[in-house]
């Protein structure tokens, strides 16, 4: 078997067809292999979100192929409605809605009201006050906003390099609205459940207008709402319209206004109607962080730790310029190992040393390659 997504797509809605025509047998036959092609796309993964993204489609596949069981034993017949967060034979009675064979976006749609503000986010002071003069300000001033026609809510994507805080960034949206944060991954609106992509992304968004204000937070954008081509999987080219079309949706001067925020460390990929305003109002790119937000950085990592006497933190503020802000993370873990290690060897427990973090820095270079912060800066210029 060919392994692709294309080849993925084709056994999936078969097995999902078949599953839903009640022929239990054949279904299942299909979505095992569809399952192990799954799989194998997952070992070829680039990045171990993705491979843990496609894992779990997997995973809910075989669900779906141990319900086939379930259900064939039995003797159910007729057009079953798909599983819901159980996905076993036997479980509590779903709605109505859902028995006639739509999905209950409330087992899979998380809402959450995040604690963290702008002031909780390191530097990036240029960014913060894009985000409040394009998204927030509306908010936080309607009848001004009413006055001047401005419009309140609507589509903004945070783009820039992996690791520099594009998913706290937009938890601090909400939380600056004091909205509620819909959050979504890619893999859950194509997986939950199977063949029902674009019914998952209407439900997303129904729910996130009853609870206005609310911001609807997608990360990884761009594996939903990828550039389409001649050759797009049946899927992808229903899907892209459908999120397209919610956007425009948007009530922006009612009272059921709400915020949508995509978040991508490839924004060259995104299909080019998604990008165009009325969409996405505001492209804002979050870069690496500058000396400020590295010095902030460095003080909420080592708080709570032992350093010793001679570590300058702006010595090494000025060292990891260049690094991300997962990076400098992982520099003061790997750097408090290294004394923590000698102490369960039976060695004294001293404090974290200067030597220990220079040589953690000097042994973990920088995840983003400036080739890739000249890309970045090209799409700031041109959109592409």
């Amino acid at each position: 078997m060919t392994v692709s997504f294309d080849t993925f797509d084709r056994l999936k809605g078969k097995g999902v067809a078949a599953y839903q025509n009640g022929d239990y047998l054949a279904a299942k036959s299909y979505l095992v292999d569809a399952a192990e092609c799954m799989i194998e796309l997952a070992e070829a993964a680039k990045t171990p979100e993705a491979r843990r993204q496609h894992e779990q489609i997997a995973a809910e596949l075989i669900e779906l192929v141990r319900d086939c069981d379930a259900s064939a034993a039995g003797g159910r017949r007729g057009k079953p409605a798909p599983p819901g967060r159980g996905g076993k034979g036997g479980g509590p009675r779903q709605s109505a809605k859902v028995e006639e064979g739509e999905t209950d976006a409330s087992d899979w749609i998380v809402r959450d009201k995040p604690t963290i503000g702008f002031d909780d986010i390191a530097g990036l002071d240029d960014v913060k006050e894009e985000i409040r003069l394009k998204m927030i300000y509306p908010f936080a001033h309607p009848e001004l906003a009413r006055q001047y026609g401005i419009s309140t809510g609507g589509g903004i994507l945070l783009y820039g390099p992996p690791g520099t805080g594009k998913t706290m960034m937009a938890k601090a949206i909400a939380h600056e609205i004091d909205a509620t944060f819909f959050v979504v991954s890619p893999a859950q609106v194509m997986s939950k459940w199977v063949g029902e992509a674009e019914q998952n992304i209407r439900k997303l968004f129904e729910a996130a207008k009853a609870e206005t204000p609310s911001v609807v937070f997608l990360d990884e954008i761009e594996a939903l709402v990828p550039k389409r081509q001649s050759d797009s999987s049946t899927v992808m080219q229903r899907v892209v319209p459908q999120i397209l079309q919610e956007l425009e949706g948007f009530d922006r001067g009612g009272e059921r206004a709400l915020l949508f925020v995509g978040a991508t460390n490839k924004p060259w990929m995104l299909d080019e109607a998604m990008l165009r305003p009325g969409r996405m109002d505001a492209k804002v790119y979050v870069p690496l962080p500058d000396a400020p937000a590295r010095y902030k950085l460095l003080e909420i990592h080592f708080t709570g730790r032992p350093l010793a006497d001679d570590v300058d933190l702006g010595a090494l503020c000025d060292r990891l310029e260049g690094f991300s802000g997962a990076d400098i993370k992982n520099i003061a873990q790997q750097a408090a190992q290294r004394p923590f290690l000698e102490a369960v060897a039976g060695g004294e427990a001293r404090p974290i040393a200067m030597k220990d973090i220079v040589a953690e820095i000097e042994a973990n270079p920088p995840s983003v390659h400036p080739s890739d912060l000249t890309r970045y800066e090209k799409f700031a210029e041109t959109g592409k």
